[in-house]
């Protein structure tokens, strides 16, 4: 007899890789796991949050009349603590310092910082190491500067080196002079060398590290506002520097014009001729001599000096 296939009457059973059976446990560990990662989002941003009012404590309550600010300067010349280093130029060149030992602090070389709220000493950086508030809004770890109030718009420019205010966006610098101008004098200003590195001119504070207003005149030279109105003031029209008009004269020289003409000189000066030099154009000229003021043939000008006669 031949063999005979024997079929079985049990039931089939396929297995799927791809399937499983999911029990209704899974189902609530899946919520509870979600709910826990929310929780875990939620005890983060609670922790940001006490992080961030940590650093805000105290903000603008601290400084002195120079800045707002959350530390205090060890000066690395003098090893003194000051509030900032205004404050310790202005300590240490004080009239009744012996002026062999008067002196600036060299900014960049400020290695250590004290926090105003914890007193901790520690190297220069925004955040203190013990309580972990900001110590300034605005820090600038190349200057050594921090600053709370920052509506001032401070910026770091690295062709001046140092850290100045008003907003990066409205000045540009100029490399050849040296210093930052506003972007309105961008194509217009003449460029003096190193314009800015030198003292003012009326009051003989530094320029370059000066904290007022600084303008530039028509020559190029640079000078403090409030001295510009100064001078006009005490009626004062030319550049202390270089002598150039600076402003536009050419109303006055008209009444100049007026004053000569109904100022007939002595017969005996009538035909004097002399040599003049005009400050505002640098020709020299041969004209008439007249006690009030010489003209210069070439600009026009009256802002002239005799050089011989």
């Amino acid at each position: 007899m031949g063999e005979v296939a024997i079929m079985h009457s049990e039931p089939l059973q396929f297995e799927c890789s791809d399937m499983r059976h999911i029990t209704e446990g899974e189902v609530f560990n899946r919520s509870s796991n979600a709910e826990h990662r929310l929780g875990e989002e939620t005890g983060q941003s609670t922790e940001n949050e006490k992080v961030e009012d940590l650093r805000k404590r105290g903000y603008m309550e601290h400084g002195c009349q120079h800045y707002r600010r959350r530390c205090r300067i060890r000066a690395p010349c003098c090893n003194e603590i000051f509030d900032c280093r205004h404050c310790h130029n202005e300590a240490k060149n004080d009239i009744s310092i012996d002026q062999k030992l008067r002196h600036d602090i060299p900014r960049h070389q400020i290695k250590q910082v004290i926090c105003s709220l914890c007193g901790t000493e520690q190297e220069v950086q925004q955040n203190c190491i013990n309580c972990g508030v900001c110590m300034g809004k605005y820090f600038c770890g190349t200057c050594k500067l921090f600053d709370d109030d920052v509506s001032k718009k401070q910026y770091h420019c690295s062709g001046c080196g140092i850290c100045r205010t008003g907003g990066c966006e409205n000045f540009f610098h100029c490399d050849k002079c040296g210093c930052c101008y506003s972007t309105l004098l961008k194509n217009s200003h003449p460029c003096v060398e190193k314009a800015m590195h030198h003292d003012c001119p009326i009051c003989f504070e530094y320029l370059f590290e000066s904290r007022d207003d600084i303008t530039v005149l028509r020559c190029g030279h640079t000078i403090h506002k409030s001295c510009v109105k100064e001078m006009r003031e005490h009626f004062q029209y030319a550049c202390p520097l270089c002598s150039k008009s600076i402003c536009d004269m050419s109303k006055v020289w008209e009444k100049f014009d007026l004053e000569i003409a109904a100022t007939p000189m002595p017969e005996i000066y009538q035909n004097k001729m002399i040599w003049i030099l005009c400050n505002d154009c640098g020709k020299t000229c041969n004209v008439k001599y007249h006690l009030i003021a010489q003209k210069c043939l070439n600009c026009k000008s009256y802002n002239t000096r005799q050089t011989r006669g």
